[in-house]
Parts: structure tokens; sequence; C-alpha cells
């Protein structure tokens, strides 16, 4: 089954790319020969309302609708075991992979964390209680 989401992913970018030609047109239609008919048809649909049909999950939340994803659902697609949409919106969910998404995570700079540790601690306040 992540054959025929990579299939319809490479299909969206080159229908909803600004650009056009004879190379691209053959391509979109030999990929339109390997998507299975239901699929394409529910794809299709989505696409002549203006919308994309496949989106992207990250952090468990939808792209296309931003509604978060149930874990069931994600580890299905992440399994490769079936086609999911998304409850919402009804766009094809995928997950991408480790190599597809990557984020930088910097570490704070040492001197600032010491910086915080040796501020002056605060006062609390007393509340007077006024009758």
């Amino acid at each position: 089954m992540n054959a025929v989401l990579q299939n319809l992913l490479q299909l969206q970018t080159l229908e909803f790319g600004d650009v056009a030609g004879k190379s691209i047109e053959t391509q979109v239609a030999k990929l339109r020969g390997l998507i299975p008919q239901p699929i394409l048809a529910h794809y299709d649909r989505l696409r002549v309302r203006g919308k994309k049909g496949v989106a992207i999950i990250r952090n468990q939340v939808c792209t296309g609708c931003h509604m978060q994803i149930p874990i069931g659902a994600i580890t299905a697609i992440m399994r490769g075991d079936d086609i999911q949409l998304c409850e919402n919106c009804g766009r094809y969910l995928h997950v991408p992979d480790q190599s597809e998404s990557v984020f930088i995570v910097e570490p704070a700079p040492a001197a600032k964390r010491a910086t915080k540790a040796a501020a002056k601690p605060r006062k609390g306040k007393s509340l007077a209680l006024v009758l």
C-alpha cells in the first residue's frame, strides 16, 4: 500500500506544481495508470474542489485540516497495512520517512543556563489580610 500512496503523492506534486510540459503530462498519465481507480476517483473529487488529496502527518496532526490523528491510524500507515483517510477533511494521510523530515534541535548555550541559575532569588511578597 505504501507504493500506491507514494505514487499518489508524486501525482499530487506534479499536478499542483507550476511546471507544465509534455514530459509532465506523460508522467501524470503513467502514475494515474498505477493507482487503483477507487483511490484515484476520491483524489480527483478533492482536486476538483481545489484541495490537495494527500496530507502529511506532522506531530500526530493532519497538515490539511490541523486536526489530531488517532495513534492507531498513524501506526497502520507506518506499518503499510492500509491507506488511511483523515476523519475530518477526507485527505489521504502520509507519514514521511525519517529521511524526508529532518529536524535540527540545537541545545541552549551553557553560558545562558549558568547565568539564570546565578540570578538573585526573588523575595516572596507577603499578603496582608485586610478586614
